[in-house]
C-alpha cells in the first residue's frame, strides 16, 4: 500500500462525519459557473490589498465583468478542514491562500489542479524556483509573496542598539526589564513573543545546529540541538526577561503599549506597531553565543492554489486573476506595504529593497532562514513539538524529556499516518 493510499484513507476516516454532512448539503446544487471565490486567512492589510488588487483587475479585464469574484475570510487553524472538507465533496472554492506548507496535504489528496493545467510555462518561469511548490515535479501554487518569516523588532525608545549575539542581548533584557514605578512588579519586559507555539522554537533549534526532519521527512526533534533550544527559552523564562505567560495578543498588546523592549514577530505585524506610535528597527535574531550560529527562523511563500474540481466555466477567467494577484504590480505593492519579499525575480531588483531600511533588514533575516517543509509530515511535527515545548515553558518536562517526548510522538504520528 502506498503512503499517498494511507494518507488519503486516514484523512477520509478523520473528515467522514464532516464529509457526509457536506455531500448531503451539497444535493441542493449550487451553481457557480458565474462565480469565482478565493478562500483565504489572510491578515486584514492583506485582505485590503486582495480587495484593492480585485477592484484594478475588474477595470483592466471588462471580459470578466459578468463573474462574481469574491473572497471568503477563515482562520488559518480552519481554513484547512474546511477546504479539505468541500473539496472532496467536489466543491469549495476556485483558489485557496495561504502559507505553502499546507499544500502538501492538498495534493496528497488530490484536491489541487497543477498550476501547469491553468497557466503556460513562461508565466510560471518569472518566479524565484525555490519559492514555487513544486511535489512529483508540477507547481501546486504561485506566490504572492516570500518571507512569513520571524524577526526581531525593537522598540527604539527603549532599545540604542540591538546586539548581534546573545550573550549580550540576553544581558540587554534583564536591563531593560524593569519595576518603573517601585511597587515590586514589572511594568516593562525586555521581551514579549508567543509562549504558545512552536514555530518561535524553530529559529533557537536552528541556532543550535539542528532542524526539524532530514530530507526523508524523518523527525529529528530528540537531539542535543533541540535540548540546547529549549534550554535557551526555559532560561529566557527563568531570567523574568519576559512574562510568565504570553501568548501572541498579550505579546502583541504589550509591545504596542510600550511595555517590552522588543518582540519577535512577522512582517504581517510591523506596521500595526508603526500605527500605535512605535518607532521600531528590525534585525537578525542574535547569533546563538554558544555555538556560533544564528537562528533560522522558517520561511515560506503564501499561495493561491487551484481547486482541482474548478467549474471548467470559470477557468479562463480563475487563470487571469490568478496571473494578475501575482504579477509584478500586485507583488511591488505588497512588498512596499508588507516589507515582504516578492517571488517575483523581475521585482526583487526594485532599488527599494537596498534603499528602505525595514526590507533591507527583513531580506537580512530571510537570508538566514530555512524554507519550510510541505510535506505532511510537518503537520505531525507541529503536533508533536507544542506540548513538548509547552511542558518545558510550564515546568513539567525538562528539556532532555520533552526532545525525546518530541521524537517519540512524532514517529509513532507518522507512523499511523502511513497505515
Amino acid at each position: 500500500m502506498t503512503d499517498t493510499t494511507t494518507w488519503i484513507r486516514r484523512v477520509l476516516r478523520v473528515l467522514a462525519p464532516l464529509l457526509l454532512a457536506a455531500l448531503l448539503s451539497a444535493c441542493g446544487h449550487v451553481d457557480r459557473s458565474g462565480q469565482v471565490i478565493v478562500w483565504e486567512q489572510m491578515d486584514p492589510q492583506e485582505q485590503t490589498l486582495f480587495d484593492k488588487h480585485v477592484e484594478q483587475f475588474r477595470q483592466q479585464h471588462p471580459e470578466f465583468a459578468e463573474f462574481d469574484i469574491q473572497r471568503v475570510h477563515y482562520r488559518t487553524e480552519d481554513l484547512q478542514t474546511q477546504f479539505q472538507t468541500a473539496a472532496l465533496a467536489y466543491g469549495g472554492p476556485s483558489m485557496v491562500y495561504g502559507p505553502a506548507d499546507k499544500i502538501g496535504p492538498y495534493q496528497i489528496m488530490g484536491l489541487l489542479m497543477p498550476i501547469e493545467d491553468l497557466l503556460p510555462a513562461g508565466e510560471i518561469a518569472r518566479f524565484d524556483p525555490g519559492a514555487l511548490p513544486i511535489l512529483d515535479g508540477k507547481t501546486w501554487g504561485l506566490p504572492d509573496q516570500v518571507g512569513n518569516h520571524l524577526t526581531l523588532v525593537a522598540n527604539k525608545a527603549l532599545v540604542d542598539s540591538i546586539p548581534v549575539n546573545t550573550d549580550d542581548w540576553v544581558a540587554q533584557l534583564r536591563d531593560t526589564t524593569r519595576d518603573l514605578d517601585g511597587d515590586g512588579k514589572t511594568d516593562q519586559f525586555g521581551l514579549v513573543f508567543n509562549l504558545l507555539e512552536p514555530f518561535w522554537l524553530v529559529p533557537w533549534l536552528g541556532g543550535y545546529g539542528g532542524w526539524v526532519m532530514d530530507d526523508r521527512a524523518v523527525p529529528t526533534l530528540g537531539t542535543q540541538a533541540m535540548v540546547g533550544a529549549l534550554g535557551f527559552m526555559q532560561n529566557l523564562r527563568r531570567l523574568d526577561v519576559m512574562p510568565r505567560e504570553c501568548d501572541y495578543p498579550l505579546a502583541d498588546t504589550m509591545f504596542k503599549t510600550g511595555q517590552a523592549a522588543y518582540i519577535i514577530n512577522g512582517p504581517w505585524s510591523w506596521n500595526g506597531y508603526r500605527e500605535a506610535g512605535i518607532e521600531i528597527e528590525l534585525a537578525p535574531m542574535p547569533m546563538v553565543s554558544a555555538t556560533g550560529l544564528w537562528p533560522t527562523p522558517m520561511t515560506s511563500a503564501k499561495c493561491y492554489s487551484i481547486n482541482a474540481y474548478l467549474d471548467p466555466a470559470t477557468k479562463e477567467c480563475t487563470a487571469a486573476l490568478l496571473a494578475w494577484l501575482t504579477g509584478y504590480e500586485a507583488q511591488v505593492d505588497l512588498a512596499r506595504k508588507l516589507s515582504v519579499l516578492p517571488s517575483d525575480l523581475e521585482a526583487r531588483k526594485l532599488p527599494d529593497f537596498e534603499t528602505d531600511a525595514t526590507m533591507r533588514a527583513s531580506n537580512a533575516q530571510i537570508a538566514k532562514g530555512r524554507l519550510m517543509p510541505i510535506v505532511p509530515e510537518m503537520r505531525a511535527i507541529w503536533d508533536s513539538m507544542r506540548p513538548g515545548y509547552q511542558n518545558v515553558m510550564n515546568g513539567e518536562m525538562t528539556p532532555q524529556e520533552a526532545a525525546q517526548f518530541m521524537q517519540k510522538r512524532a514517529v509513532d504520528m507518522i507512523a499511523r499516518m502511513r497505515e
